[in-house]
Parts: structure tokens; C-alpha cells; sequence
């Protein structure tokens, strides 16, 4: 049977989505010296819901009801889990970031497999996790708390993203949640940074870490998640972090040592065996996990 080409193109694209995202990430590193960590999320938040509001007006403007609570809870994991991860990215090297980060989706993963498997994947996460302590020079523990606060608020990300696209069609909880998460983060980041929350050189970046990590990567992830299996789309999500890695050392020449790298390989193989382990309950390991709730919910409709 001959392989259908177009099928083969979406796991490609998939990928091209995660490289996007961890560029818009090298972008955010730029900007965090300028606006901080709360200018970088205000700017994220705020560019990202101009770019999906008009998506998820057409949806409202058919009679599509808002869940406010769970937007609101949305909002909060979003808000909070990318502040977090800017906060660890300016003290820490992206690809180790990430690799911690991906711990709270890994977590559900494993939760999900409900299986002996479960463990071993654990454990091989765990050995990986050492090995990025042993093997950094001078990691900052600041660095790593904030990427683990990120991990937990990914982890709350990816279930409130799913109660929202229970519970409203199409991009609406999500671009609601930015909508909810700017006004709330942008007056905020105002106070902390001042004015040079509105310099060009800083709106400029601002909207490339939207557009990258966010406009991009969801437009990319939404329409392949609909042509693709959920495992076969989670898989290739668990390879965030290896991707990270060499995003941070292309693009800000973050080297790393052997073991470091070793402990990221062993993370992104954890990520993958238990996203298999798991199967159809397979929870995507990628902040893109809202594409999975948008997907089912549009499904239903």
C-alpha cells in the first residue's frame, strides 16, 4: 500500500511547531534582560490574545456559551506557568528548563499508564533528573525551583486546558484565558518594569515570543492533531526537551556537558515510554496539550 505523503508530512510539522516554540524561547532569553520575567509573560499573554480572539469570536458569535470559572482557572495555570518558566530561563540554560519543566506533563503520563511501566518510566526520569544536577556547572537553585513550580503548573495546565475545551468549543477557553491572564498580568508587569514595558526594541521581541510560541506552534499542533493519533502526536511532543537543548545551543550557544546531556536524553525517552505506556490516555507533554481538549471538544459539536 503506498504511503500516503501528506500523512507523513504532519509529524514533520509537528516538529517544526516545538522548534518554533523553543525559538520564541531563545527570543524571550533576549528579552528577559530589558522587561523581566513579568514583562516577557505580559507581552506573551497580551499578543497571543489579539492573534486568537478573532478565532474565538466566530464560535461566541454562534451562540457558544463561556464556563467563566473555568477560564479563570485556565487563565491562572497559563499565567502561572509561564512565569515560572521566565523566571527559571533567566537563570538556567533553556534546554534544562524545559527538561525539568516537562516533569509535570511526564507525571500525568505516568499517572495515566496505570501500569508497572509507569514506574520504570519514573525511575528513568529520576536518573535523568540526577544526572542534570551532577552534571551543570553552578546550576542555580533559584533557576531550578522556578522550573519546577513551571512543572506543576503545567501539569495544572493540562488539566484545566482540558476542562475548558470540555465545556466551550474551539479556541474560546483558550484565548478567553489570555485574554483573562493579559488583563490581569500586563498592569502588573506595568508597575514591576515601568516604561520600558512599551519600547519598541521590547514590543518588537514581546510579539515574536508570541508569535513563535504561541501562534505558530498551536496553529500547527490544532490542525495535525486532527489528521494524527493522539499517541502518535504526544510522542513526538516528549521530544520538547532534546529540542530545547539544541534550540539553547544554536541559538545561545548554551553547551552542555555530557551528563546533562545524557540526563535530558534519559527525560525525552521517559517522556516517550510513557506516553506509549499510556496510550489512548496519553497526556501530551507540551504546553500544546490544549490542542488535544480543542480537538475533542470540536468532535462533540
Amino acid at each position: 500500500m503506498p504511503l500516503d505523503t501528506r500523512t507523513l508530512a504532519w509529524p514533520g510539522l509537528v516538529v517544526i511547531g516545538l522548534a518554533c516554540q523553543e525559538a520564541g524561547a531563545a527570543v524571550a532569553v533576549h528579552l528577559i534582560p530589558d522587561v523581566g520575567a513579568w514583562g516577557v509573560v505580559a507581552m506573551r499573554l497580551a499578543f497571543s490574545a489579539l492573534v486568537l480572539m478573532p478565532f474565538a469570536l466566530v464560535s461566541l458569535r454562534r451562540g457558544a456559551r463561556i464556563a467563566w470559572p473555568a477560564v479563570f482557572a485556565f487563565s491562572a495555570s497559563l499565567a502561572g506557568m509561564n512565569l515560572f518558566f521566565y523566571l527559571a530561563l533567566a537563570r538556567i540554560s533553556l534546554g534544562i528548563t524545559v527538561t525539568i519543566e516537562v516533569l509535570g506533563p511526564l507525571a500525568l503520563s505516568v499517572i495515566a499508564s496505570r501500569s508497572w511501566r509507569g514506574a520504570l518510566w519514573a525511575g528513568l526520569a529520576a536518573t535523568g533528573v540526577v544526572l542534570l544536577g551532577g552534571g551543570a556547572h553552578d546550576l542555580d537553585p533559584w533557576g531550578v525551583l522556578f522550573a519546577a513550580g513551571a512543572a506543576v503548573m503545567w501539569a495544572a495546565y493540562i488539566l484545566t486546558a482540558r476542562a475548558a475545551g470540555a465545556t466551550m468549543p474551539g479556541v474560546v477557553g483558550l484565548a478567553l484565558a489570555m485574554a483573562v491572564g493579559s488583563v490581569v498580568v500586563v498592569p502588573l508587569a506595568g508597575v514591576v518594569v515601568g516604561a520600558a514595558l512599551l519600547s519598541p526594541r521590547a514590543l518588537a521581541l514581546g510579539l515574536a515570543v508570541a508569535v513563535l510560541s504561541s501562534a505558530i506552534p498551536y496553529a500547527i499542533e490544532l490542525t495535525a492533531l486532527r489528521r494524527m493519533k493522539a499517541e502518535t502526536f504526544a510522542i513526538l511532543l516528549a521530544l520538547a526537551p532534546a529540542i530545547a537543548a539544541l534550540a539553547g545551543l544554536v541559538l545561545l550557544d548554551q553547551y552542555l556537558t555530557w551528563a546533562v546531556g545524557a540526563g535530558i536524553v534519559l527525560v525525552t525517552a521517559a517522556g516517550m515510554g510513557a506516553v506509549v505506556s499510556a496510550g489512548r490516555r496519553a497526556v501530551p507533554a507540551t504546553e500544546e496539550a490544549t490542542v488535544d481538549a480543542v480537538a475533542e471538544a470540536d468532535s462533540h459539536d
